[in-house]
């Protein structure tokens, strides 16, 4: 299994093959159409994402110290984003989540590249999952 920072690397390589800002959103956009969607079960006030502009849907569980997530938006831009994350922090180990530094959002450009809004609904999800790994991790100390 790659590790956080393996993932991000690829992430990266794959965002520099594209030369322009339209390129890498129309990959982005790409990524949210391949998603698979949540169970509409999980739906629900509790699992929104606090501070997107969006409507962002995030759940997980924990299996043999490791967090799967899954998520969805109503934003096609945004499900992308969740995708890209997604990839990222799922099916890893709670404590390399909670502790991971998710350079890959600045590497690839990403920051500069949303609105403030989106921006800070990114920085939301990242925050929204590291909970998730930290409350995991705390019950299996």
């Amino acid at each position: 299994m790659a590790t956080i920072n393996e993932i991000q690397d690829q992430i990266i390589d794959d965002f520099n093959l594209f030369d322009e800002w339209d390129e890498k959103y129309a990959y982005i956009i790409d990524l949210g159409k391949k998603l698979q969607g949540i169970d509409p079960k999980y739906k629900i006030e509790e699992n929104i994402i606090k501070g997107c502009q969006s409507l962002v849907w995030m759940t997980s569980n924990y299996q043999d110290g490791i967090v799967h997530y899954q998520g969805e938006s109503d934003a096609i831009i945004v499900k992308g984003l969740v995708a890209l994350l997604l990839k990222v922090l799922s099916d890893q180990p709670a404590e390399d989540i909670a502790k991971s530094d998710m350079y890959f959002i600045d590497k690839i450009g990403m920051q500069q590249h949303l609105s403030m809004t989106r921006s800070n609904g990114l920085a939301s999800m990242v925050k929204q999952m590291k909970m998730h790994a930290l409350a995991y991790q705390s019950t299996q100390a």
